[in-house]
Order: structure tokens, then C-alpha cells, then sequence
């Protein structure tokens, strides 16, 4: 506030408003995923703590990955007996290009503390190949 007291504008306070919770109500949320990879596997990690393993899919089709998953909402608390709502309920699916060609059928995905890893085989043909070097007698 000024002097006369007026409010000034703030960047911050539009910023909190853009971020109200009303902004977020009606759309789901994303979890993070982090893509790594090893000599045989990419390897594909994701944070969803709160959501039981059961209502998670995971599918793997032309080497485009596919989670889908739903956390549930507490039915036990009435929506206006919150302060501060920031947990989101709803549900996500995330698709995403594997970096090569996988073998889809033999993936194994673990679920542990709230973070999700799947670890997916490489093709043949996506592996590194060594190249054996022939010295040719001078």
C-alpha cells in the first residue's frame, strides 16, 4: 500500500491469483518422468506418490510408451473445509516416444515409494554394436 492507501500492483499478487486454486479445478496434473538409458534398457521413472499400483496402466505400442493412472479423491473432507488445497486428485496419462526401438512385451515396471520404474529392453538392432578393428601388415 501507499501513502493514501491505495494497493500497488504487484507481479507477485497477479501471479498468486493466476495460481488460485479455482484455476486448477477443473484439469488434471502431470507427473514428472525422467528417461534414462543403459547398455541393454531404457529406463523410464516416474513420480506418483499417493496413487496405488492398481490404478496405474502401463502400455508399450510402436515404441511409444503410455502410463495412465488415477489418484483417488478423500472422500472424508468437504471441499470448503480446506485452507489450502494443493494435492490434486483426477488422473494423468503421459505418452512419450522412446528414444529407440524397444522390445515392449518384456518390460518390468516396479513400483516403490511413491516412484514408478520401468525398465524396457532394447531391440537388437538399438544396442551398440563394437566394430572389431583389422590391422592390415605393411
Amino acid at each position: 500500500m501507499n501513502g493514501r492507501g491505495l494497493m500497488r500492483w504487484s507481479p507477485w499478487r497477479e501471479l498468486d491469483r493466476i495460481f488460485d486454486e479455482s484455476f486448477f479445478s477443473d484439469i488434471d496434473f502431470m507427473p514428472a518422468m525422467d528417461i534414462r538409458q543403459d547398455k541393454d534398457n531404457v529406463i523410464v521413472e516416474m513420480a506418483i506418490p499417493g496413487i496405488d499400483a492398481n490404478n496405474v496402466d502401463i502400455s508399450i505400442e510402436n515404441d511409444v510408451l503410455t502410463v495412465k493412472g488415477r489418484r483417488e479423491e478423500k472422500k472424508e473432507v468437504k471441499r470448503e473445509d480446506y485452507y489450502r488445497k494443493e494435492i490434486r486428485e483426477g488422473s494423468f496419462s503421459r505418452s512419450i516416444v522412446l528414444p529407440m526401438s524397444v522390445i515392449g512385451d518384456k518390460a518390468d515396471a516396479v513400483y516403490e515409494k511413491g516412484m514408478l520404474k520401468i525398465t524396457i529392453p532394447k531391440a537388437e538392432e538399438a544396442k551398440p554394436k563394437k566394430i572389431a578393428i583389422k590391422a592390415k601388415g605393411k
